[in-house]
């Protein structure tokens, strides 16, 4: 197993026969996913393109076809009750593509996955992708490369260009995982450093963070007290005025502590090495890896 999907991994798709999910299975299963179940309410009994069986539910699914992580792209108004459905079936792995789903709904989501012991990766993120595998979500498979830098973000398209930036160096990546910009997540930073430092595979890693909140300064620390491995890190929003909201739900700075200066300040005291700019992080990637060896 990779860092949360490997070759282990059967995904049901929970909005399977809609506009983002139909596209983002196809994609999925030209990159090696084994997708083994969608789910549509309404639509049980049909194939997805003629090979992938649809269900009603995602009970029925993992009963029919022993699905263990499910994706999910349903709007934000479902979202919730996708998660809770998911849940309750006993996957492993729920990833939330689903942007715009309400805090509210979010504080009894995270409550009840809690509960159940199910990893929730997500709202509002673009999923994760073990290279050369098997991806879940909508990160493009064709601007990664297999390899041993883990790589974790809280933004979204900043994630594409990091990798982008990192495959054109010839550095390949061991996971990527976006864990989303929302105020309430499934899965941190501490989550995906913790699977980090575990994985054999991955010898350092990309933290790409952005203004607002404080779970930057609490990796920071994370990584000073329990990572092995070397962390390097870009802090997105550096220009961003206080007050003011960028992009992200959570990317909003209110107080000093979640100013882009303070955050790149906490990872320096913590032996993470900071890039001033995306395209920077390759440089501090090689010099980390040298390092590690």
């Amino acid at each position: 197993m990779g860092v949360f999907i490997g070759p282990e991994t059967r995904l049901v798709v929970q909005g399977i026969t809609g506009r983002d999910g139909s596209f983002h299975t196809r994609e999925m299963i030209n990159y090696g996913t084994r997708v083994v179940a969608g789910v549509t309410p309404g639509k049980g009994g049909q194939r997805f393109d003629g090979d992938v069986p649809v269900f009603n539910t995602v009970e029925e699914a993992v009963k029919e076809t022993g699905a263990n992580t499910s994706v999910i792209y349903v709007p934000a108004g479902f979202a919730a009750d996708a998660i809770f459905e998911a849940a309750e079936s006993e996957v492993d792995l729920i990833v939330c593509i689903t942007e715009g789903v309400p805090v509210g709904d979010m504080v009894q989501v995270l409550s009840y996955v809690s509960e159940r012991g199910v990893r929730l990766l997500g709202p509002n993120c673009p999923g994760l992708i073990v290279p050369g595998c098997c991806k879940v979500g909508i990160l493009p498979g064709q601007i990664v490369l297999d390899g041993n830098v883990g790589v974790v973000s809280r933004s979204g398209t900043l994630t594409y260009e990091v990798i982008f930036q990192l495959t054109r160096a010839g550095i390949g990546q061991s996971a990527c995982v976006g864990i989303g910009g929302d105020p309430l997540i499934g899965t941190d930073f501490v989550d995906c450093l913790t699977a980090f430092e575990e994985d054999s595979k991955t010898s350092a890693v990309a933290m790409i963070g952005e203004i607002g909140g404080t779970d930057e300064q609490v990796a920071a620390e994370f990584v000073s007290e329990h990572m092995s491995k070397p962390v390097v890190g870009f802090i997105a929003g550096q220009t961003a005025p206080p007050g003011r909201r960028m992009g992200h739900a959570g990317a909003i700075i209110s107080g000093s502590e979640g100013t882009a200066l303070e955050k790149m300040r906490a990872f320096r005291e913590n032996g993470i090495g900071v890039a001033e700019r995306p395209a920077d992080l390759v440089g501090l990637i090689r010099e980390a890896l040298s390092q590690s060896l």
